[in-house]
């Protein structure tokens, strides 16, 4: 049957360098989005979506959860997994309770923690370093 792989198209794989691309993307989207005119308050989706009562947080937990995988397929070990997990686990209890969930929303930013996270992770390349710190400027 000549022409069935062109029917369906060609499989590419997806390069790491896409992969961490677009979760970078959707960390923004998510995270720092948008912004508050005149403030240097920043927030995202997860924000907003979270503001729909119940199904709100389980929608961006769920969009949180798919960071963490892709970082796990970009081979994450399990430690760095579970801290990731720890973080949107974190964000999507404290995210619904009502308004003070969507404030924490806006401060806590799990996406943009996880890809700093995941950043370190990738950029160190060598084992035996010591465990990675948080700083401001790596979820802004």
């Amino acid at each position: 049957m000549r022409g069935s792989a062109e029917f369906f198209g060609t499989v590419h794989a997806i390069s790491r360098e896409d992969r961490i691309a677009r979760i970078d993307a959707l960390a923004r989207l998510f995270d720092t989005a948008f912004a508050v005119p005149g403030t240097s308050i920043r927030f995202g989706l997860d924000a907003l979506i979270g503001l729909v009562p119940g199904i709100g947080d389980l929608i961006t937990t769920a969009l949180a959860l798919y960071i963490v995988s892709e970082a796990r397929a970009l081979g994450a070990p399990w430690l760095l997994v579970a801290r990731m997990l720890a973080n949107v686990a974190v964000d999507g209890v404290v995210g619904a309770v009502p308004l003070f969930g969507d404030v924490f929303d806006v401060a806590f930013r799990a996406n943009r923690r996880n890809l700093a996270l995941l950043r370190e992770h990738l950029d160190r390349g060598r084992r035996g370093a010591g465990p990675y710190r948080m700083r401001e400027s790596d979820y802004r």
